[in-house]
């Protein structure tokens, strides 16, 4: 096995990651948390006792210590990072996931004979229903918006299920009135075709007039617009806690429930797992009071039960 430090391998993961068009956000971001972890590694292989007032000079901090790590050290990092501040359980797991990534490139360059991050115990992730929008709200939402281009840019991530980012890069020429599609430029600089409606398709072509290329909304000096603008539009017009996001979860919603094609789901929101579409799914009280009624036994005995009585019922009221 080949010995290294974090100063030797994290340098080469970033660069792996870029060979397969990671964003760079988020290599900014599996760098520093990879760094932050192999700073703490050093700095318990190099000083005993109370480690916080060290923590906090980070000019003290150094990455030369062996990328070779045990489950009890990560599980150790993780509670050194909960003795200054309490993180939610989602920020741990992206944690873990970050080096789970990171160990197993090191596996696959034969740095380390296992990754130990499936062996550390994950924080558990209290779920809770994602608030959205059905159908009929949204198009409320839509028509309390007097502002032409606020109203639009909603109503495109609604009519597509695209990504704040997305549409904050959507150029005029991306938009097909043919077809009725839009070129999206999706995560990891994949492309893919989202359709679109006839009347968004006319808002956008009274947006956009005689121009034929450029920036879909503009910002300032006239780059494309910012997703930071975009969430100020929903903190002024949406309801409380409705995000861009959970527009798209609205989209994804819908279409699921008037279609059940997952796969459909899945392709339209870019998503290179169906895992992660399946977050989105919801089943109405409608369709779940049908199922319950159809195949769970008491429920089905009970309506056997009504069938024979109404039966007999009638039997007698035929009886001479």
């Amino acid at each position: 096995m080949k010995n290294g430090y974090f100063s030797e391998w994290i340098p080469r993961f970033i660069q792996y990651l870029k060979m397969r068009n990671y964003s760079q956000k988020t290599l900014k971001s599996y760098s520093l948390t990879i760094r932050r972890f192999g700073q703490f590694t050093w700095l318990t292989r190099s000083y005993r006792g109370d480690l916080s007032k060290k923590w906090e000079n980070k000019d003290l901090l150094r990455l030369d210590t062996g990328v070779k790590v045990s489950a009890s050290e990560i599980s150790r990092y993780l509670e050194f990072l909960s003795y200054d501040r309490q993180y939610h359980a989602t920020t741990y797991n992206r944690i873990l996931s970050t080096l789970s990534s990171f160990y197993r490139f090191l596996l696959m360059q034969e740095v380390i004979e296992s990754n130990p991050v499936p062996r550390v115990d994950r924080p558990k992730v209290k779920e809770k229903e994602l608030k959205y929008l059905k159908h009929s709200q949204v198009m409320r939402l839509l028509r309390s918006i007097p502002d032409k281009r606020d109203r639009l840019m909603i109503r495109i991530i609604y009519a597509t299920g695209v990504r704040v980012s997305e549409l904050c890069t959507m150029n005029v020429e991306d938009v097909d009135f043919d077809d009725q599609m839009i070129r999206v430029l999706g995560k990891g600089g994949k492309v893919r075709m989202v359709f679109v409606d006839e009347e968004t398709l006319e808002e956008i072509a009274d947006l956009t007039g005689d121009r034929l290329s450029g920036p879909l909304f503009s910002g300032q000096g006239g780059n494309h617009i910012s997703t930071r603008t975009v969430q100020l539009i929903f903190k002024k017009y949406a309801p409380p806690g409705i995000t861009p996001h959970k527009i798209r979860h609205s989209y994804a919603s819908e279409l699921y429930r008037r279609s059940r094609n997952l796969r459909v789901v899945q392709e339209n929101l870019g998503h290179a797992s169906i895992k992660t579409t399946e977050v989105y799914l919801h089943t109405d009280v409608d369709e779940r009071r049908q199922v319950y009624r159809e195949f769970f036994p008491l429920a089905t005995q009970d309506r056997r039960a009504v069938n024979e009585n109404s039966n007999r019922q009638t039997f007698r009221m035929d009886e001479p």
